[in-house]
């Protein structure tokens, strides 16, 4: 068999303390412009490949993960003819790729790879064409080690789980039974972790305005944007909900800079629709989302985004941080000028009340009627430096949410602040006050 490329399912089982804990496809995207197929779990999966010959496809399960549907089939066309998705079994959720007639791949025209266990990308390297059809049905396992998704986004080595912390967080969260969270927190110096529904996906309420800030300072830093541009905000921006330039006439111009501040800083719904159109639009930002590994954020809608159509996940919100603390998303500068809006946001009323004096967050929040959320880069006095994503969907304004992720932070800044510091020093620079 031959090449092109291959699609992902996300579903998984999980180890947790040890013990395997079943778990459903989040989210599969192809993106054919890269030939490579991403998979995103809501825990962690060891993904099983083969190929498979006449016709020409790549088979990928996914043991200990379930799917939401009996099946699914979508076509593509050239190389790769479509990807079904269905179940062997009620504990497999399987993807096949066929290829179209003509194109066939070996296990060396593949990469697989996870930047978590949970999510896993699978790279068509190259394309061949089949000169002669095969006769019978051959097989090619392909092996996949654990070790190919230790690394977090790419950029962190992953650790250990923190048992016993997760352990707390979870009998604190049997007092808060309305309360349905998605938490994922990632020491940068050991790469230990906490992981609760980290990848579930979840309104993102204004936490979106993250990934909107580093795709702008992406086109700041590629010339496409100067800080000093003008912003005009036309009446089809202009809404309410949360902030001030809603107060201006429309027609009122704003600069890059003053508007991306805004929008951070006093999570101003305005100004982020701004940004959002000046970048060209909910899909092509979200494409851009998908680019960076964060296969459960998109954007459907401007802000206010009442109905909670865009949407996000804990671990995506770490996924982020990690890969801006650690200069793979910007440069240096326009790293150091996003982390120095994002430590000036009003709301401090989630994560930074659980952190300790002396310690400094950049962060974002994001609350609507049925979710609250919080994300961001904590360093600690005592040098160590860790990431935090919450998502709490929520009964109707339930304040209890909001004391939820305050005992949460506090927790996980109390055990960090406990343990010995590592000699490696966490790569996204100084502090920017």
């Amino acid at each position: 068999m031959k090449s092109h490329l291959l699609a992902v399912g996300l579903s998984s089982l999980v180890l947790v303390a040890g013990q395997a804990k079943a778990s459903q496809l989040q989210s599969w995207y192809f993106d054919s412009s890269q030939n490579q197929l991403n998979l995103t779990t809501t825990s962690g999966v060891e993904p099983q490949a083969f190929l498979l010959d006449n016709p020409n496809r790549l088979v990928i399960d996914l043991p200990g993960t379930t799917f939401n549907s009996e099946s699914v089939k979508q076509n593509f066309g050239k190389a790769i003819k479509e990807i079904r998705i269905g179940k062997p079994d009620s504990q497999t959720t399987r993807f096949v790729i066929e290829l179209a007639p003509g194109y066939d791949i070996t296990s060396q025209n593949i990469s697989i790879k996870g930047d978590s266990p949970s999510h896993w990308i699978f790279q068509f390297n190259s394309f061949n064409r089949e000169n002669a059809p095969v006769v019978g049905e051959n097989r090619e396992d392909i092996a996949i080690k654990s070790t190919d998704a230790s690394t977090f986004a790419g950029v962190v080595h992953l650790g250990q789980e923190m048992v016993g912390l997760s352990s707390q967080i979870r009998t604190l969260l049997a007092n808060y039974k309305s309360l349905n969270p998605g938490i994922f927190f990632l020491d940068l110096a050991t790469g230990n972790y906490i992981d609760i529904n980290g990848e579930k996906r979840f309104a993102a309420a204004s936490t979106i305005k993250f990934p909107l800030l580093v795709a702008l300072f992406q086109d700041i830093d590629a010339g496409k944007i100067k800080l000093t541009d003008k912003l005009v905000m036309r009446r089809d921006l202009r809404v309410g909900e949360a902030g001030t330039m809603q107060y201006k006439p429309v027609g009122t111009k704003f600069s890059v800079l003053e508007t991306a501040t805004l929008m951070m800083t006093i999570s101003d719904n305005t100004a982020t629709n701004m940004v959002l159109d000046r970048l060209g639009g909910a899909a092509k930002v979200s494409q851009r989302f998908r680019s960076w590994g964060l296969q459960n954020t998109a954007m459907q809608n401007l802000l206010p985004d009442v109905g909670g159509t865009n949407t996000t996940s804990s671990k995506d919100l770490v996924r982020l941080a990690a890969l801006v603390a650690n200069n793979r998303l910007l440069s240096p500068n326009s790293r150091n000028q996003v982390l120095g809006i994002m430590r000036r946001v009003k709301t401090n009323s989630l994560l930074p009340a659980g952190i300790g004096q002396g310690a400094t967050i950049a962060h974002k929040t994001g609350t609507l009627r049925f979710i609250i959320g919080d994300a961001g880069i904590i360093q600690m006095p005592n040098g160590k430096s860790y990431l935090a994503g919450v998502l709490v969907q929520r009964p109707n304004y339930d304040p209890k949410a909001g004391d939820f992720v305050r005992e949460v932070s506090r927790r996980v800044y109390n055990y960090l602040d406990q343990t010995k510091v590592s000699n490696i020093e966490p790569t996204f620079g100084n502090r920017t006050r």
